[in-house]
């Protein structure tokens, strides 16, 4: 019979349980890791399941008019025996296994394990009856089989797969081999009887599967990590008999960290108050805590640069220990690894000798002398030597012995015969994590004596943060020049050394996001373009006018390169301008319309070379004056519209908006009279102008920068003015030039301040309406519209992305 915990903390000589052991009480339930991702993993194998059956219909037809073709001539007192067995067995094992795990006092998993299966039973149930009957087709029609009298899931094995997986089996193979037999026979009775199709039972699995994995992870699972006790009674079985034991670590957020415990043998090794062993527990469920980090390290990087990111319990018991042994016999210095254990089945035991002292993080900075550092780069070199990699060089892996001597531990992410990139990568990062408490000159000055300067120059290339911890970027949050301060002190020492960056990356996540964005826009564009019809659109069209369209069109990046270039000191290339408000427009498909063109600038101007601060202060400036010249325009063009066309004059403001105004005005008026919010917002416009008027005076007092920006904030809105008259005009359409002046003004204004990306929706309901309201027929207004924005928002997608791959690629945003 399987050791029980409680059967562990019992010592074969009938006292380790009476042995003292000082720990902090662990809590009677924990949601695990790997129960989220179980879940996730089991509702995306659903979901797979329902887009398979969605688009190979005829083929999952097939396969089932096959399988009841092949059982037609299988004997039907076979199939009847096997039905019989299914029925009784599938719900007769695992409630036969629920009762074995109550004798054994592991009620609450089978009470979890229980609500389980009842979700399970309810939600295919409600499948089976108000579902199928409420939408049949589509998917239904895959998942069911011979009409809407089948189910589209398998009622009676989908709360009992629910039930084995939240009750947990690991460890009891006779047990899961017996269940998973059963429900296997189960699963292949219902499609001899027609009862389910292979897509509903696939169906059922992970339906049954994420629900037992979710529940467990809701609920959170009976705590299988053995106590302090259980520790001490497998120490015991490896002939080191404790006197006491504690505690040693402080639990904290880390769950990737192990258990340390601190042991007093008997007879006494060590003399004084100190610790003879030290104890580190390696728990099951903490064995995929940190997994979705290193998963998506392992597919962003190089598969060089990073370890597994999936270890059973075994392989880190092996890998840790192996790791032990191959330091020590490197000559590096660290704690003797005296035995190694499992603890039950759900931990595993590392006993180390004790060294006392403190964590590297824990030292003083008074305390860390040159002779310290000089003596963790031997450590180091050994290590290096030996073709042995750590992985995981921070100041936690650094232990400063009483004796004044430099340890290395944490060993458990470490590799044997390492290649060079990951030894090179070791450096870096110990390089960095020495410099952040030392600084870059000690750092470089005590490895160069060490390792030489050649062995340093090697590590130039892989000073990056992604090659980094992700505790040591953090840190470098705060020290944000301390890897180019590293650079810089071994380039003096060696200046024919490499400096270009070394690509550890398969991809960056920028390139997530161009990915992203243009799948965006090929979702909402292919609708759109279909929805159009074309033929007729072509035919109608005066081409002319549509050439002259596309130009405007055109001509609007330029004016928008200009409008920056304005507001810049320094002298930017047009070209590049130009391509940059071209990736704007590609951006602002994922972003509202405010906010890409904003991105983009500021961005671009700090690769230019300009500070965060006067990047942001620039692009304020540019668009806070694009801001004026739009009111004032639609104020002057407004007042004009109204004064010499009947056929605008709805567009004038009635009396009711300009009550509401005056309103609004007031209510904003009385509100800023409160002392607080009079100091909330002259904070938040202070921190917004900060940087804007001082750019501002600086453009005043340059005519050239001053009629560059005017002047193309001016040509910005005249180009897109011109685009859209010459599309009204394309489709036989006629309106004054202040009418159409007024229209684009406003609808860009609603534009800008919906929160869709481009303002998509907004602006064409605004165009649509106020053109319809300015004289011209729904049709022509509509088709206006449509070509307006395939010109100015849906025909710059593709070159938008190319400017933004080509400046991403040359560095330039």
């Amino acid at each position: 019979m399987t050791q029980t915990h409680d059967d562990a903390a019992r010592s074969p000589h009938g006292d380790a349980a009476g042995v003292p052991v000082d720990e902090p009480a662990q809590p009677d339930r924990i949601r695990r890791t790997s129960d989220a991702i179980r879940f996730v993993a089991s509702v995306v194998g659903l979901a797979a399941v329902m887009l398979l059956v969605s688009i190979a219909q005829q083929t999952t037809h097939g396969l089932e008019t096959d399988i009841a073709e092949g059982t037609a001539h299988a004997p039907r007192l076979l199939l009847s025996l096997a039905t019989l067995v299914s029925s009784f067995g599938v719900l007769a094992v695992p409630i036969a296994f629920g009762v074995e795990r109550v004798f054994h006092k592991d009620g609450t998993r089978v009470a979890i394990a229980l609500l389980a299966a009842a979700i399970a039973f309810g939600i295919t149930v409600s499948l089976d009856d108000l579902v199928v009957r409420a939408a049949p087709g589509g998917v239904l029609d895959s998942l069911i089989w011979g009409g809407t009298e089948t189910a589209p899931v398998h009622t009676d094995i989908a709360p009992v797969i629910a039930f084995v997986t939240a009750v947990g089996m690991a460890g009891r193979l006779r047990w899961q081999a017996a269940t998973w037999a059963l429900i296997g026979l189960a699963a292949l009775t219902g499609l001899t009887a027609s009862y389910a199709s292979v897509a509903a039972l696939a169906a059922t699995y992970f339906l049954g599967r994420a629900i037992g994995h979710g529940t467990l992870y809701t609920v959170g699972t009976p705590n299988p990590r053995p106590s302090g006790r259980a520790v001490v009674a497998a120490l015991e079985r490896l002939g080191l008999r404790a006197r006491r034991a504690a505690r040693l670590d402080e639990p904290t957020g880390d769950a990737e960290e192990a258990r340390v415990y601190g042991a007093v043998l008997d007879p006494r090794r060590r003399a004084g108050d100190d610790w003879d062993v030290e104890l580190r527990v390696l728990d099951r469920d903490q064995q995929t805590a940190g997994l979705p980090y290193r998963a998506w390290r392992l597919l962003r990087l190089r598969a060089t640069t990073t370890g597994r990111a999936l270890r059973s319990l075994r392989r880190s018991l092996e890998q840790e220990s192996l790791m032990a042994y191959a330091t020590g016999a490197a000559g590096a210095r660290t704690p003797r690894l005296v035995a190694t254990s499992e603890v039950g089945t759900e931990a595993a035991l590392l006993v180390y000798e004790h060294v006392p002292g403190r964590r590297l993080a824990d030292v003083p900075d008074s305390e860390i002398t040159d002779a310290l550092l000089t003596d963790v780069w031997r450590q180091f070199r050994a290590l290096q030597a030996g073709r042995l990699a750590h992985r995981r060089l921070q100041e936690g892996a650094v232990l400063v012995g009483a004796d004044g001597h430099a340890y290395l531990t944490d060993l458990r992410a470490g590799e044997i015969a390492a290649g060079d990139l990951a030894l090179r990568l070791d450096l870096a990062q110990l390089l960095t994590t020495l410099a952040l408490r030392a600084g870059p000159e000690r750092a470089v000055g005590t490895a160069a004596a060490i390792l030489g300067e050649e062995a340093l120059a090697s590590a130039v290339p892989l000073l990056q943060r992604v090659a980094l911890s992700r505790e040591t970027r953090t840190a470098l949050r705060h020290n944000r020049d301390l890897l180019t301060r590293i650079r810089e002190q071994i380039v003096r020492r060696k200046p024919e050394t490499a400096v270009a960056p070394a690509r550890l990356e398969r991809f960056r996540p920028r390139t997530i996001f161009s990915v992203v964005a243009l799948s965006i826009a090929a979702y909402i564009v292919i609708p759109q373009v279909a929805s159009l019809d074309i033929g007729t659109m072509a035919s109608t069209a005066n081409w002319t006018w549509v050439l002259v369209a596309l130009g405007a069109a055109a001509l609007t990046y330029v004016a928008a390169a200009f409008m920056l270039m304005g507001f810049v000191p320094e002298r930017l290339p047009l070209r590049r301008t130009v391509l940059a408000q071209l990736a704007a427009s590609f951006v602002k498909l994922v972003a509202p319309a405010a906010v890409g063109g904003v991105a983009v600038n500021t961005r671009y101007l700090q690769r230019s070379g300009m500070r965060p601060g006067a990047a942001v202060a620039t692009v304020g400036a540019s668009q806070l004056v694009g801001l004026v010249t739009h009111l004032l325009l639609l104020t002057l063009f407004g007042f004009l519209t109204g004064s010499t066309s009947q056929a605008t004059q709805n567009l004038a403001p009635s009396r009711a908006v300009v009550i509401a105004v005056l309103s609004l005005g007031l209510l904003a008026g009385l509100t800023l009279t409160v002392p607080r919010v009079r100091r909330e917002a002259a904070t938040r416009l202070k921190s917004m102008f900060s940087g804007v008027v001082p750019r501002l005076v600086d453009v005043l007092q340059s005519p050239t920068k001053l009629t560059t920006g005017l002047g193309g904030t001016l040509l910005l809105t005249l180009s897109f003015v011109l685009c859209l008259d010459a599309s009204i005009r394309a489709f036989g359409g006629s309106l004054p030039l202040t009418s159409v002046v007024v229209v684009y003004l406003t609808a860009n204004a609603v534009g800008s301040a919906a929160p869709t990306p481009g303002g998509l929706g907004a602006v064409e309901g605004a165009l649509t309406l106020a053109l319809t309201i300015s004289g011209l027929s729904a049709d022509t207004a509509t088709s206006a519209v449509l070509l307006y924005r395939l010109l100015t928002l849906w025909l710059p997608v593709l070159p938008g992305w190319g400017a933004f791959a080509y400046l991403q690629r040359k560095e330039a945003l």
